[in-house]
């Protein structure tokens, strides 16, 4: 039986934690393309889906309100682009 793209990346976060970056290259994609797959995860399996906030590696900000999957591109706080990405997990 084959699995769907999004069933793969569903199985993958069931297993463990991974950023966009980590699925694209188990899944062979782009990260782009990551991400339009896990918005549409996280809006069909709601109380399944999680993330892990974004934070920044600067000051240490939290990106705890943020409910974009993507990642933030600057700190609000320090301005500073070193981001670390926000990970991703699913609930059996």
């Amino acid at each position: 039986m084959v699995m769907t793209l999004r069933k793969e990346i569903i199985a993958l976060l069931e297993n463990e934690q991974l950023t966009a970056r980590e699925i694209s290259q188990a899944v062979h994609i782009t990260v782009k393309e990551v991400y339009g797959h896990l918005e549409h995860i996280s809006r069909t399996r709601r109380g399944a889906f999680g993330m892990q906030p974004a934070q920044c590696l600067a000051c240490g900000f939290v990106f705890a309100k943020r409910t974009k999957v993507t990642s933030p591109s600057r700190c609000p706080i320090c301005k500073s682009e070193h981001i670390q990405d926000p990970y991703f997990f699913c609930k059996g």
